[in-house]
């Protein structure tokens, strides 16, 4: 382990380990034993897997392959950990076991190279499971230096941009990612047991809208038009409900032009999903069905803990609405409030910052985002949102000054974003020229009309409930990881040559 410990050695002695890599790579090649030349190895077992089964694998051949991360050279026999997507395992490595040739060769491995190791499975006289090696396969030289075992990959932003070297240094990132992979699974087993389908619609649009975002923009060269990154998958999922294909739903990449902080990265996933003949009550239902089955399947129990604090996803979640809320919290009654002109003396009264265009209904949506948000850490459905801040929801009919649409809150994060949508080409029209006069009013993140959607609408679409979740936040939320950028595999960073 004598080079794992030079993570703080003099530069010129890093460059003289590199260099002697090399050395060894060059070596090994003319002996014609490039193991870049190496195309396959045949991998029978991986290491929990040996663990979990030893006693039907006591006394057979296995063969494994993986990392070097540990090596102890004693004399004629040695011992060494290969590391490999499900965990280690310790290779007992002797020269009467492998051949002189081959042990000589051993010797010269070092940390980090990729390994193939065949032999029986047995123990040790201090109970570790382990293979006595019969035959040693060098498989790839690795040329760098991992950090030093110990203190691992401490500098938080090189772990991000060098993800590569943090999962192989960090089983607890590992694991987040694998975690990943299974809550999306489980998303999709859920939907598919519904009756959902899965659809993939365009990323490069020339209208980006279904969201209050400002779009990353750039040009199509073949048909010499500008057009946009997505910032949302609703309109385009919303025509599928129009052509008759009832539940729909989208996991994909969006893009909105915004700013990165630990729960916002630029470019994030999101699912949205449409079911027709049913409202927002129907979209409750499901996001709450839907959480406790990820707390079931890939958390093991409805109660989870996130950053020290236990959330309870097995019990009914609370309901609020938006104006209940803000009383709650701000002693502002919303409901009291009659003109915009009245949201800003009230406003400037608490302090909260407001643009000359924003509405009486935007304004409530700032007391909410102020006083409320960091109040809501079990999960609660915040409902019924002003008509000002839900171009694309319906109306309710006893209040059209709000709509009907909910958020879940949990940990003081928006988890998701639902509504009975709209299904009104006229009132949508209206909606859309709305946005339109916000944005020339200077509201960069204004929707656009969207004449194409309106046609859709105009063909005819039927009652319809949607919905819209972060999967990074989610995800976050069930690995218990403090930033967005633990659940990303390759984050937004500032390029290096830009610092």
């Amino acid at each position: 382990m004598a080079e794992q410990k030079k993570g703080n050695a003099p530069e010129q002695d890093l460059n003289q380990i590199l260099k002697n890599r090399r050395e060894k790579l060059k070596n090994l090649q003319e002996a014609g034993k490039d193991p870049f030349l190496i195309t396959k190895y045949d991998v029978t077992h991986h290491s929990a897997e040996i663990k979990d089964h030893y006693d039907e694998l006591e006394g057979k051949e296995v063969s494994v392959a993986g990392r070097l991360m540990f090596k102890r050279v004693m004399g004629k026999a040695s011992f060494c950990n290969v590391q490999d997507l499900e965990g280690s395992i310790q290779i007992y490595v002797a020269r009467d076991s492998i051949g002189e040739e081959l042990y000589k060769d051993f010797k010269k491995y070092d940390i980090g190279d990729i390994i193939g190791a065949r032999g029986e499975v047995f123990k040790t006289k201090t109970g570790e499971i382990t293979i006595h090696a019969s035959e040693m396969t060098l498989l790839s030289k690795s040329l760098q230096v991992l950090p030093e075992k110990y203190h691992g990959l401490t500098n938080t932003d090189l772990r991000y941009r060098q993800r590569y070297v943090d999962l192989i240094m960090s089983p607890e990132s590992k694991e987040t990612f694998i975690k990943r992979s299974q809550i999306i699974r489980e998303i999709r087993r859920f939907l598919d047991d519904r009756g959902f389908i899965e659809v993939e619609t365009p990323m490069l649009v020339s209208n980006a809208g279904g969201a209050a975002a400002k779009p990353f923009e750039t040009h199509y060269n073949a048909l010499d038009e500008d057009v946009k990154l997505r910032i949302s998958l609703e309109l385009y999922l919303k025509r599928l409900i129009v052509g008759g294909l009832e539940r729909v739903y989208e996991i994909g990449r969006v893009f909105r032009n915004e700013g990165v902080d630990t729960r916002h990265n630029p470019e994030f996933t999101l699912m949205e999903l449409y079911q027709a003949y049913t409202d927002y009550e129907g979209m409750m239902e499901l996001t709450e069905s839907m959480f406790r089955h990820l707390a079931e399947t890939v958390c093991g129990g409805t109660t989870i803990t996130y950053g020290g604090t236990e959330i309870d996803l097995g019990s009914p979640f609370a309901r609020m609405t938006m104006v209940e809320a803000v009383k709650k919290y701000s002693g502002v009654d919303f409901d009291a409030i009659h003109t915009d002109d009245e949201a800003k003396a009230v406003a400037k009264e608490h302090n909260i910052e407001f643009e000359k265009w924003n509405t009486k209904g935007e304004i409530e949506e700032l007391f909410f985002d102020e006083y409320c948000e960091k109040e809501l850490i079990q999960p609660t459905f915040i409902m019924d949102h002003p008509l000002a801040v839900s171009p694309l929801t319906k109306k309710k009919p006893s209040d059209p000054e709000k709509v009907e649409r909910f958020e879940l809150f949990i940990n003081s994060w928006e988890m998701c974003n639902a509504y009975s949508e709209l299904n009104d080409p006229i009132d949508q029209r209206e909606r859309f020229a709305a946005q339109d006069a916000a944005f020339a009013a200077g509201n960069e993140e204004a929707n656009h009309t969207d004449e194409d959607f309106l046609n859709a609408l105009e063909i005819g679409m039927p009652p319809t409930g949607g919905i819209g979740y972060g999967i990074d936040r989610l995800v976050m939320l069930l690995t218990d990881s403090a930033a967005i950028r633990d659940v990303l595999f390759f984050p937004t960073l500032k390029s290096l040559d830009k610092q």
